[in-house]
């Protein structure tokens, strides 16, 4: 039996969502909030549009391009895109990750579309990019929240193609290079990479993609809190300019106009990429050199910088009996939990039985080194009580 650690992570935060706070944050950092004001207010509207111009500036969006702030997080972002987007042409969706199918679902039972090609691969695998058609619209998940498995660059996306790319970004931007060029409908939420609260989503729209917007008819009815035009059919082209569709949380848009400024403070999104691959970079080392896990990625050149996905290897067994996976996935998380240690790195629902650990900007290196002793000392643990 491995003795058991002395030295815990300091913020034993590393869910993959919502996610760890900055380093240093506290409820004072939101005392500017504009709270028990309008959000249509002028102040509420430049607090808002402030927001957006900062999005901008750190994420050098190419000219052109707009932003807004919508309901829903990141799912709400993506769904308000494919309803007012869609229906011009056909299809085709990448899907290896759990929201990946929840777009495809989407396109196929919700929106019925009649032109749909679907292009999925295992748990741990990326399906082939190189069969994207792009004279058709194309839909993708950047990085795999719940399967670790992330594409490794842009250079599959044609650079003159005829339909929009279509990317949710959440568990990706601020930890990876992403070419907006090749980007025209980006979605993420503020409380992945940089640790903000959740319920808002992003919305990134290139010149192509606002064209789009501004010329497209739906034959479907879509909802008022995913609503981009009129009832005249003009495109709400205020909703770029700090407009909501609904009432926002001037709360939690302080807490990422705070999460942006940490951000500067750090390097800019070439300081939050740097931390999140060191950061993933000190787990995978740890895989490498430990029989009992493996990355749910098969293939290297796909793992996650941000969502860390391990299951369970063959070699997770007690003398000759094997350990029922499931069990020891659930003894490991709540020995942790317990010691105040790790708190949500249950893998995924429905995904391999194993651990995902957040390996985001805001999580601090030391934390991540501190915790590895821990986890071999659970899994010894469970793995001895399993077997008594």
């Amino acid at each position: 039996m491995l003795n058991k650690p002395v030295l815990k992570p300091a913020r034993p935060f590393f869910s993959s969502g919502p996610c760890c706070k900055r380093p240093g944050w506290s409820p004072e950092a939101l005392a500017s909030a504009l709270i028990g004001r309008s959000h249509r207010s002028v102040e509420g509207r430049a607090r808002l549009k402030f927001a957006i111009d900062e999005t901008k500036r750190i994420l050098n969006v190419p000219p052109g391009y707009e932003i807004a702030i919508v309901p829903g997080s990141d799912t709400g972002a993506f769904e308000l895109a494919m309803w007012n987007l869609l229906g011009g042409r056909g299809v085709d969706v990448f899907a290896w990750d759990v929201f990946g199918r929840i777009w495809l679902k989407d396109a196929l039972d919700e929106l019925k579309l009649p032109d749909v090609r679907s292009f999925d691969a295992p748990w741990g695998k990326l399906p082939d990019l190189s069969q994207a058609d792009f004279s058709r619209d194309v839909i993708f998940t950047w990085n795999g929240t719940t399967t670790g498995v992330r594409v490794p660059d842009a250079d599959w996306i044609a650079s003159d193609r005829d339909g929009l790319v279509m990317c949710d970004a959440t568990s990706a931007i601020f930890a990876e290079v992403i070419d907006l060029n090749s980007i025209d409908v980006l979605t993420f939420s503020w409380q992945k990479v940089l640790g903000g609260e959740a319920a808002h989503g992003m919305l990134v729209l290139s010149p192509r993609a606002l064209e789009r917007l501004r010329s497209a008819h739906q034959e479907w009815p879509i909802p008022k809190i995913f609503r981009l035009k009129s009832p005249d059919g003009a495109a709400m082209m205020e909703v770029f300019e700090g407009v909501t569709i609904n009432t926002p949380s001037m709360l939690c848009v302080e807490d990422y106009i705070d999460a942006l400024a940490w951000t500067d403070s750090v390097g800019g999104l070439n300081g939050t990429i740097e931390r999140a691959h060191a950061n993933a970079r000190i787990v995978y080392e740890w895989i490498e050199a430990t029989p009992w896990v493996e990355p749910l990625a098969v293939d290297p050149r796909t793992h996650s910088h941000t969502s860390v996905c391990l299951r369970f290897a063959q070699e997770a067994t007690t003398g000759n009996a094997s350990v029922h996976h499931e069990q020891l996935m659930q003894d490991i998380v709540a020995l942790l939990a317990r010691e105040g240690v790790a708190f949500d790195i249950a893998a995924y629902r429905g995904m391999p039985a194993g651990l995902r650990i957040w390996t985001g900007a805001t999580v601090e290196a030391d934390d991540l080194r501190r915790l590895l002793p821990w986890l071999d000392w659970a899994y010894a643990v469970a793995t001895t009580q399993s077997s008594s």
